[in-house]
């Protein structure tokens, strides 16, 4: 394959209604390891707003088990971007993730938020932050927003923006509303950032922490109450990744898809897993029949039992059952 092949690929195909094709080819061939960072950094953001961090931090889903939690959120989302919306194993892994969110108080505005980060943040962290081998063309931006818009459908989000420009003054201009301090938005800070050190091997993790953190901008520095990351380490950060981009650029296309359930961070479930049996189960949210659980102390939530993430052959889920939708 010719480096552009699926670039050119992509503009074959129609924005409206071939999105779901053209994000999958942008997260799983063109830009993998990039959607990837910037993803989570995207929901790494959303820490920063109290009502979310608090929230977040009072599960302690992230604080006690923050490798699950990376896990499930992870395998939930691949899911959905593998086998699309329509009955299957994506519209198991779409009903799972609203059955966890609707045990909870949620407000529309901070469901708008978070899903206007997914829409953002890729395109900030390709064009504007300029870490991608090539820029996201404004077809491919068009592409990406629709497909989060069906996702914010599908998950009962009202009053969706309509286009990325109106997803990017949303975020923004909730984040300059809402950013602020919280312990319990601190904790789920600090807990991401080991979890991300973790992933390295043990000689690269005292750089590791510096380096991540580099890459916060002054808004979240000062909403986790972090000390000012030292110039160099700002300057290093964007020499290393801008260096990264323009190697990237000149290797062959990747021709079979890096799904992100085949990455080496994602380590909860190595006998495997089904969507509907991953995740949190809140108090009232519908446990499998066939499962066992444990409690997540003092939350009363319920998690799944070692070897308990993969159905019996004979009880495995239905999937033509209708979205659970708040």
């Amino acid at each position: 394959m010719k480096r552009f092949e699926w670039r050119d690929k992509i503009h074959t195909l129609d924005a409206e209604e071939d999105y779901e094709e053209i994000v999958r080819i942008l997260s799983t061939r063109e830009f993998p390891w990039d959607i990837e960072q910037a993803l989570g950094l995207a929901l790494y953001r959303t820490y920063a707003v109290p009502s979310i961090g608090e929230l977040l931090g009072g599960t302690r889903e992230f604080t006690a088990r923050p490798q699950h939690r990376y896990d499930d959120t992870v395998l939930i989302l691949n899911d959905i971007l593998e086998h699309g919306f329509e009955p299957g194993r994506g519209r198991d892994a779409l009903r799972r993730m609203n059955q966890m969110h609707r045990s909870y108080e949620i407000s529309n505005d901070d469901y708008r938020y978070v899903l206007s980060t997914f829409v953002v943040m890729p395109v900030r962290w390709l064009n504007d932050y300029g870490y991608g081998w090539r820029r996201l063309s404004d077809h491919e931006i068009a592409a990406s927003t629709n497909y989060y818009r069906k996702l914010g459908r599908h998950m009962g989000i009202k009053d969706i923006p309509e286009t990325y420009e109106e997803f990017r003054d949303l975020m923004d201009s909730y984040e300059a509303e809402h950013f602020a301090y919280t312990e319990g938005g601190r904790a789920v800070s600090d807990a991401t950032l080991d979890l991300m050190v973790d992933f390295y091997p043990a000689w690269q993790r005292p750089l590791v922490r510096p380096f991540t953190k580099g890459l916060l901008d002054d808004s979240l520095i000062r909403a986790f109450r972090y000390p000012e990351p030292a110039a160099f380490w700002r300057r290093a950060g964007d020499v290393a990744l801008k260096a990264r981009a323009k190697v990237v650029r000149r290797m062959r296309p990747r021709e079979e898809p890096k799904w992100a359930r085949s990455s080496s961070n994602v380590r909860s479930y190595p006998d495997g897993y089904h969507p509907s049996r991953i995740g949190t189960f809140p108090k009232g949210c519908p446990i499998p029949h066939d499962m066992l659980t444990q409690e997540v102390s003092g939350t009363g939530a319920h998690v799944p039992a070692p070897g308990q993430a993969v159905a019996p052959a004979t009880s495995e889920p239905s999937s033509d059952a209708p979205t659970d939708a708040r």
